[in-house]
């Protein structure tokens, strides 16, 4: 619960940071990406935290990789990050930023599920989460195998659980209500 408060607050900061000066869908963007890259390449992640790789290391090679794709605001933000020792919270805050300011005419909804879908069943879950919300949909998939099975749609401050663990959960929670009669 701490590291999702801590994730919201540098979020903020960030997008009051860096909108004024690159806009709103260009941060959505970088933090997508930023997102994308640090959950495909889990190296990455382990070299951004390493303790024996200095700062400056980490920096150049952040400017060699990421120079291109990344603002110069969102490279200078994840260089605090790591300069602060809270690059581990680097996933929470792109996700937080990339579902709660995606507004307008398109939404960004992410779907999880504990392994792929079939391309005609996704198609379906975005058509009809298209209708639910009036707008355009972008769609992420994200694998997620705590779930146990189902799926958790998380649209803007929305969350969806279809999950067999929420499920589970729920089941629990009934049972201990439930009286046992005699």
């Amino acid at each position: 619960m701490r590291d999702k408060i801590v994730a919201t607050r540098y979020a903020e900061a960030y997008v009051r940071f860096a909108s004024p000066a690159i806009g709103m869908p260009r941060v959505i963007e970088d933090m997508r990406i930023t997102h994308w890259a640090l959950r495909e390449a889990p190296r990455l992640r382990e070299f951004l935290r390493a303790p024996e790789v200095s700062h400056a290391d980490k920096f150049a090679f952040l400017d060699k990789v990421f120079g291109g794709a990344l603002a110069v605001e969102t490279c200078d933000f994840i260089k605090y990050l790591i300069s602060k020792r809270r690059i581990d919270n680097l996933v929470d805050i792109a996700h937080y930023i990339r579902i709660v300011y995606s507004h307008g005419e398109v939404v960004d909804v992410v779907l999880r599920s504990t392994f792929p879908l079939e391309l005609d069943l996704v198609e379906r879950v975005k058509d009809v989460l298209a209708k639910r919300v009036g707008r355009k949909v972008n769609l992420y998939f994200e694998l997620d195998p705590d779930l146990l099975g189902g799926i958790r749609i998380t649209l803007g401050n929305r969350i969806i659980d279809a999950s067999v663990r929420n499920m589970l959960h729920d089941l629990r929670n009934q049972l201990l209500k439930a009286q046992v009669a005699r």
